[in-house]
């Protein structure tokens, strides 16, 4: 059964009290069960294994993705299976929403192991106590929770917004739940196929463990352009491309998060990538405000390091004042999310007013919540409380910067927003290093689980769930993600220290981000080089231009500047990748568009199992290579 939804026109002309009012006459499914016991179980469950995906992830790229789609499948094919032989009975479809938004919940909560944290730990040599870890994450994603709280109306009831991996999730639920039995099991044949060969291509890049397979020869290149410099030398400006990261490799989990951004997140993100890696670097290369280290082999190295500590400024402030543009755009959606906090509201006023988050914990909760970070902070990092004070409303800011991120492409960049407080940080407390970085932590993180509880409403809203049952699941989620995560993290990543954080193949690229800025903004501001204050001059100026010709068109205009933005602390290969598997799924709508035939049956109405499959396979297999290469192999 198709998804109700508005039309385009619809979400333009609309005001938001119309659009609440067709929502609930036409999508609120009332009392149905949603946040059961078993769902909860089942997404801590669920949750507490995915959230391992990124941990790979986020080892290779700096960032994390959800695993909703995976979680819900999986939810379904076992309740089905359990109905089946008697055992139980089968999710309602909102149950199997509440388990993901626990399940996806537990995923993104991880973030700070591969960012903030891991950069603590690299620049004071000293490993972080477990127990003061996870403390330390849980009180984060919960500030998180409450801070999404006024935002949920403007971006998902008004503005319609994507949030592809959640919009993904909602179109997979609706069609389990309301197609026949084999059609459900069709879906979850695929998700574990796509995974199963996803796993089986991760294992075949390990030369280690095929090497020991003696099966060596059908080891599978982690890049694909090696036949090619046997040929030529490619360079720009002198410099070779590969130091530019500008080379296509074999990262199928990358592809696949493409193809849930779609297409036109795919170009934004192309388009910031050329400008980016093939112009502005090799620029700053030229001048000398990117430098490299020489080699063993007399070769300076650059790398996407030197790079992006270079090249972020001007994609941080393209995001920011897109961001900000937007929200300014529509001022009065965000007041009228506080409307019902200072009187009682009506429902002929508010149809919603019993259905939505109450506004009262969103008031009485960050006060409290926010206390004991600023309590934490000081005893766990030495951080002066009236510092950490002056964070807590900065992250209202870099909320609104998070979800326009994830509202487009389902990415959060939690280490871009982390290096505007580190620039504030910079001035305020110079020299601190420390603070420098918690301070950030506070912003980013909390923002970023601000922004991954809108993703995890979003099909809730399509499917008509209580949004107030989902951030209670979201709760239940972050204290599995943390229980399972944080210990895999200490054995499998600081095996040996904080000096062995970092590996060529699981770069945490996040982490020496957070690393770099900080060290050059306890400097002092006026050490960032000239070029880097115009780019992100002109990055700001674009940001703005790029989001007001979105507002002019209504959102036809395909470059979003959030997205090019990102390009800035994404390297090439990876950009390229998500790029490659936008266009193939884009290619196969446009290819395959009979219903009847094989092939749009599985990748135009399989997509989404097609893609989480690749995701969660290829994720899970990285981390036990990990586990293999360092305490099996190296015995």
């Amino acid at each position: 059964m198709a998804i109700k939804q508005l039309t385009e026109e619809q979400v333009r002309t609309w005001t938001l009290a119309q659009k609440d009012r067709w929502w609930f006459e036409n999508v609120w499914r009332g009392d149905m069960p949603q946040l059961t016991w078993r769902s909860a179980l089942t997404g801590m469950s669920l949750g507490g294994l995915l959230s391992l995906t990124n941990l790979y992830v986020g080892a290779k790229t700096g960032w994390t993705l959800g695993v909703g789609i995976t979680s819900v499948i999986l939810a379904f094919a076992m309740f089905k299976l359990l109905s089946r032989v008697g055992l139980g009975r089968e999710f309602t479809i909102l149950e199997n929403n509440a388990m993901q938004s626990v399940a996806t919940a537990a995923g993104y909560m991880t973030a700070p192991l591969i960012s903030s944290l891991a950069a603590y730990m690299m620049v004071t040599n000293s490993v972080i106590p477990m127990p003061t870890t996870l403390a330390w994450m849980i009180a984060l994603s919960l500030l998180g929770v409450l801070f999404a709280f006024p935002l949920k109306r403007r971006f998902i009831n008004d503005e319609q917004h994507p949030f592809p991996e959640g919009r993904a999730a909602g179109i997979v639920m609706d069609a389990l739940h309301t197609s026949d039995a084999r059609e459900g099991l069709f879906k979850a044949r695929v998700l574990v196929v796509a995974g199963a060969l996803s796993a089986l291509a991760k294992l075949m890049q390990s030369h280690d463990i095929m090497a020991r397979l003696k099966v060596g020869f059908l080891t599978i290149p982690e890049y694909l352009d090696g036949w090619l410099y046997k040929l030529m030398s490619l360079r720009i400006r002198g410099v070779d491309l590969r130091e530019l990261t500008v080379r296509p490799d074999t990262d199928f989990v990358m592809m696949a998060a493409g193809g849930l951004m779609g297409i036109r997140v795919g170009v934004s993100l192309m388009v910031g990538a050329l400008i980016n890696y093939l112009i502005l670097a090799p620029w700053a290369i030229s001048i000398g405000d990117i430098t490299g280290k020489v080699g063993p082999d007399g070769v300076t190295h650059y790398g996407f390091r030197a790079i992006t500590a270079w090249a972020l400024w001007g994609g941080v402030a393209m995001m920011t004042t897109a961001s900000l543009l937007a929200f300014f755009a529509k001022p009065q959606i965000l007041l009228s999310a506080f409307r019902g906090m200072f009187r009682r509201v009506s429902t002929e006023e508010d149809v919603l007013r019993d259905i939505e988050l109450p506004m009262r914990v969103f008031v009485i909760g960050i006060p409290i919540i926010g206390a004991a970070v600023v309590i934490m902070a000081y005893a766990f990092f030495d951080v002066k409380p009236w510092l950490s004070i002056i964070a807590v409303p900065l992250v209202f800011i870099f909320t609104l910067i998070g979800v326009n991120s994830t509202a487009l492409t389902s990415i959060t960049p939690t280490g871009a927003m982390g290096k505007l407080t580190q620039l504030t940080y910079g001035v305020l407390d110079p020299g601190n290093i420390k603070t420098n970085l918690m301070t950030a932590g506070i912003t980013a993180e909390v923002a970023s689980n601000a922004s991954n509880l809108l993703m995890d409403i979003k099909p809730g809203y399509m499917l008509g769930a209580k949004p107030r049952q989902q951030a209670i699941g979201h709760v239940l989620g972050i204290l599995a993600g943390a229980i399972v995560s944080v210990p895999v993290f200490y054995l499998v990543f600081l095996k040996g220290g904080p000096a062995e954080l970092v590996k060529d193949q699981y770069p945490m690229p996040a982490a020496n981000i957070w690393k770099a800025v900080a060290e050059v903004l306890t400097q002092g501001v006026s050490k960032l080089p000239v070029s880097a204050r115009w780019i992100a001059l002109v990055g700001a100026l674009l940001g703005i231009a790029l989001e007001a010709l979105r507002l002019l068109t209504r959102g036809r205009f395909w470059l979003s500047g959030v997205g090019v933005g990102l390009a800035a602390v994404i390297p090439f290969n990876t950009c390229f990748a998500m790029f490659l598997g936008s266009l193939i799924f884009w290619i196969a709508g446009r290819a395959c568009k009979k219903p009847q035939t094989t092939a749009h049956r599985l990748l135009v109405q399989n997509q989404e199992p097609i893609c989480g499959g690749v995701i969660a396979g290829g994720a899970l297999m990285g981390i036990l290579v990990i586990l293999l290469e360092n305490f099996v192999l190296a015995r």
